[in-house]
């Protein structure tokens, strides 16, 4: 049995990963899998613990990643996000896809410890497109909202680091051009 593909979904804080990502999660031919990130952060209204996010504490997070046990992780706005590395190679070595969603600081890291992930960095149409949905989320003080902004022009301009770029203007045609690369890099890796 191949090993499963690693992709890696990426783009700043607003951009519409998750909606995107709902449109092609499911669709058997990609046989992905989504791994769910650990954070620190509290859960926002209808998130589901272990399976939008592992809620743990802060000094839970602090032990693993003294532990060594996540591929990656970053701290954002006074919460840690990270992803638990043993889970990724088990549903790797199992032949499933694994779909990471996670941020740019991240995505480095990955990139880094697995140089064949897919790296995907999903763009918003502009920036003022992008303020008005971190806005809609009615969820954050403005503090938090100016550093998203402040944070997604930063990481914006990393864009060349990624394998392919997206842009999120219409969040179903999105997905599809996902689908299309994964299907691509599938094809690619059963031809080897």
């Amino acid at each position: 049995m191949k090993r499963g593909l690693l992709v890696i979904i990426s783009g700043p804080s607003g951009v519409g990963k998750g909606t995107v990502r709902k449109y092609f999660e499911k669709k058997e031919e990609l046989n992905l899998v989504y791994s769910t990130s650990m954070t620190t952060r509290k859960p926002r209204n209808g998130e589901v613990n272990g399976k939008d996010y592992f809620f743990v504490s802060r000094e839970e997070f602090l032990k693993a990643i003294d532990n060594n046990e996540l591929l990656e992780y970053a701290e954002f706005v006074g919460n840690y996000y990270g992803t638990p590395i043993s889970e990724v190679n088990r549903l790797r070595d199992e032949g499933k896809n694994v779909l990471l969603e996670i941020e740019v600081q991240g995505a480095k890291q990955v990139q880094e410890k697995c140089p064949d992930a897919i790296s995907i960095f999903i763009i918003p149409p502009s920036l003022e497109e992008l303020e008005k949905r971190i806005r809609g989320r009615n969820s954050e003080p403005e503090e938090i909202v100016q550093q998203r902004l402040s944070k997604a022009e930063k990481e914006l301009k990393l864009v060349n680091q990624y394998k392919y770029i997206v842009c999120n203007d219409d969040p179903e045609l999105a997905a599809s051009l996902i689908e299309t690369i994964i299907l691509r890099n599938i094809e690619i890796e059963e031809n080897k």
